[in-house]
């Protein structure tokens, strides 16, 4: 690989388009995103982030444009999608040929906090447990880019704080480029570098989230952020007049895609 190769972003999309029958699901989206930056994806159903996601995992064509990724890549979705007869470190194997792939189970369960239910099956799991599986099987594959499509939606609110902070361990530990499809505006903040809003498989607008971490959304800066990308979102919010401000400190916007 030349180093002009290696310098370049995992992810590069440039005028891609995917539609379905006359609609143009994703309509012409130029996209980069850096070696391990983490970027949260939002907008209304039907604006183009599954479909999007599912292109990048290589699950779904393009129409035309040009798409690229990196081969390393792994994908985690809303459900766990684990084989119920198979324990849990075969599955997060599963489809994995390497000699030491036992180890590799063990280590990625042990990362995510499993290490106690190696030979659990499916049906013993919790959600949270069965996500987090899901997650194993996707880090054991080291890739250089990880695509989440909404993994926390159905957890419980406190399972899901939990899972918010060790995607983010997991992230530093590991590094890979990661993509989160949302539809939940605080998740967005809470965990990425940079929100994009689709709308119409377009680019709406970029965010960088500058907010230090660990983040929380108590902190300064974060209703304001909130309030900007609800309205972006089609929902208006009250922002007491103190709070306003803040969205010039705690958000850079980009041009739009």
């Amino acid at each position: 690989m030349s180093n002009i190769e290696s310098l370049a972003p995992p992810v590069q999309l440039r005028n891609v388009v995917r539609q379905f029958g006359q609609q143009r699901v994703i309509d012409g989206l130029d996209l980069d995103i850096a070696p391990g930056e983490f970027v949260a994806l939002l907008g209304a159903s039907g604006s183009g982030k599954t479909t999007l996601l599912r292109s990048l995992a290589g699950l779904d064509s393009i129409d035309s444009g040009q798409l690229r990724v990196p081969k390393a890549r792994a994908a985690v979705f809303q459900e766990p999608r684990l084989m119920p007869w198979k324990r849990a470190w075969k599955n997060v194997i599963l489809g994995l040929r390497v000699p030491d792939a036992k180890e590799r189970a063990v280590q990625a369960l042990t990362e995510v906090g499993l290490a106690h239910r190696l030979d659990a099956y499916p049906a013993t799991l919790s959600g949270g447990e069965a996500q987090r599986v899901a997650l194993a099987r996707g880090l054991v594959r080291e890739p250089k880019l990880l695509l989440l499509d909404e993994p926390f939606a159905a957890l419980d609110a406190l399972t899901r704080i939990k899972m918010h902070r060790l995607i983010i361990e997991l992230w530093r530990k590991h590094t890979p480029a990661v993509l989160l499809v949302t539809h939940d505006v605080d998740e967005a903040i809470l965990l990425a570098d940079r929100v994009i809003v689709l709308a119409h498989g377009k680019i709406a607008e970029q965010l960088t989230i500058d907010l230090p971490r660990a983040r929380d959304t108590g902190q300064d800066g974060f209703q304001a952020i909130r309030a900007r990308l609800l309205s972006l979102l089609g929902v208006e919010v009250d922002v007491p007049a103190a709070v306003a401000p803040a969205v010039a400190s705690g958000v850079r916007r980009f041009a739009h895609g």
